[in-house]
């Protein structure tokens, strides 16, 4: 049995509502711009593909597709990673990754090899990124949260409005294959973004492997234990996150179709490449200010969250369906003015997206619930894009996969409805954390060594905790009786150990 070792870290509400909590804003600004920047960018590859390729949309829109949904589907791998070994060396290595996708791509042969390069490799260094990043800001942040993040990702909007025209230019200058080249280079600006973290408190893994003391558990046993911890499995069995996550999937399946097939469509509708890359340039442009305006009026307390994603998703998704009407007879200042709107929504819905998950499962979860949020929700971001290019290759236009994409985004509207409190003024009290064996010891231990006046006072009582009871009365630690001397207490524990 180990002994008790344990490692006192800051309490959260020691952490100002700021302080070095502007920085990781910074490093989130960033590597947003570099990770969904760059997502919503490589629509200006979609077309070169399938003329270099000779391949259907829906064989090229899998790109995008797998790259997105390995974002997401690797985020509960990233999420336990950074609570065993920390967020900065994770997110580092995150962005490693990304620029190697990129630079192996450029050698692309085939579409297999973007599969693997641009959508697994740079994927998983997406998601080793961006949830982690997304936590740390949150950690920082309880009264300003809504805007740390609105500000963090406004990075986003200004990378859609550079990157599209950008990449073009590049594409014109070296063709995609040097436009690859340079993107992975420019993804390893992440890793330094990764060095600027420095989350508040110690990881979990501290905690849960330095007050190990139950010497019958076999090794599978804790692995299992430890993995069922990280990954926060039990989140699996409470309706309201299951709910949240069954809305943002549907979200996924609409989201993004914008971003791989609005280029495409713009082109089938005659206007010029640059043309269509300005309208997404424009959207990052509206999409920067729909954020700033999310988050400035979310921190004014006036509506509860989830009301105020109810309201911008549901207006994206109406949006997402009048894209094909206003290039109707190749109008092409409607479907600005329709992109546009739909780029301020969907700027706007984008923060509150990850803000009201601490509302639901309490922010000492948020980490693991937003990897297996992502985890869960991948499905739409894998299926969403090759729906829409099928549904192109059997119409002869982009037409359905708009209305399609919209109708997905409603219903997502519609599902979060059904969240429990969902009509009530006042936020319901976020979910319990489950109680583990042994727990309530864990938390006596740790409340005893934050007060070091009282530690020779806690330590008179610490023999009599049962440290293999799978329980402990908390009511049972009488800790305001006698004093012991502290070298007699050590003792006894070391005994008891």
């Amino acid at each position: 049995m180990s002994k008790f070792q344990p490692r006192p870290a800051p309490p959260p509400e020691a952490v100002p509502d700021g302080g070095w909590g502007w920085v990781v804003v910074g490093s989130l600004f960033v590597s947003s711009a570099l990770v969904f920047g760059l997502i919503r960018s490589l629509g200006v590859f979609f077309v070169e593909f399938v003329q270099h390729f000779d391949e259907s949309a829906q064989v090229i829109s899998w790109i995008t597709s797998i790259g997105v949904a390995m974002q997401q589907l690797v985020s509960p791998v990233g999420t336990a990673l950074c609570y065993a070994y920390g967020t900065r060396p994770v997110v580092m290595m995150g962005g490693f990754l990304s620029g190697m996708g990129f630079i192996l791509a450029s050698q692309a042969t085939c579409v297999t090899h973007l599969y693997l390069t641009m959508g697994v490799i740079s994927g998983s260094g997406w998601a080793l990124v961006f949830t982690p990043t997304v936590a740390s800001v949150m950690q920082y942040f309880t009264r300003r949260r809504s805007l740390a993040m609105a500000l963090g990702f406004t990075g986003i909007g200004l990378s859609s409005f550079a990157f599209s025209p950008l990449f073009q230019l590049l594409v014109d200058t070296y063709t995609w294959r040097g436009a690859l080249l340079i993107l992975g280079g420019l993804s390893f600006n992440m890793v330094a973004c990764g060095a600027l973290i420095r989350p508040p408190g110690g990881p979990k893994a501290a905690v849960v492997v330095e007050t190990q003391s139950d010497v019958h558990s076999s090794a599978c046993a804790s692995a299992l234990s430890k993995a069922y911890s990280y990954l926060e499995l039990s989140l699996l069995f409470q309706r309201p996150f299951l709910t949240y996550s069954l809305a943002i999937t549907l979200f996924n399946f609409g989201y993004f179709v914008p971003y791989v097939h609005l280029v495409a469509h713009s082109r089938h509708q005659g206007f010029s490449q640059y043309q269509a890359a300005f309208i997404i340039s424009a959207t990052g442009v509206t999409d920067i200010v729909g954020r700033l305006v999310s988050g400035w009026s979310s921190d004014l307390g006036r509506l509860r969250l989830p009301h105020m994603l109810c309201l911008w998703t549901g207006l994206t998704g109406l949006f997402l369906l009048l894209v094909p009407l206003g290039s109707l007879g190749g109008s092409y200042p409607g479907l600005v003015v329709v992109s546009l709107a739909y780029g301020f929504c969907s700027g706007a819905m984008t923060p509150l997206v990850f803000s009201v998950v601490p509302e639901i499962v309490g922010m000492q979860r948020t980490l693991g619930a937003l990897g297996l949020l992502q985890l869960i929700e991948s499905v739409g971001g894998l299926l969403g894009a090759p729906l829409s290019g099928l549904l192109r290759d059997i119409t002869g236009n982009y037409t359905a996969s708009f209305e399609v994409a919209g109708i997905f985004v409603i219903l997502g509207t519609l599902v979060t409805t059904m969240l429990p409190h969902f009509f009530s003024r006042t936020a319901p009290p976020p979910l319990a954390s489950p109680r583990t064996p042994g727990q309530d010891t864990k938390d006596a231990e740790s409340a005893l060594m934050k007060s070091p006046s009282s530690f020779s006072e806690g330590l008179n009582h610490l023999d009599t905790l049962p440290f293999t009871e799978p329980q402990l009365d908390r009511s049972s630690l009488n800790l305001d009786q006698g004093d012991l001397p502290l070298k007699q207490g050590r003792s006894e524990v070391d005994n008891d150990c």
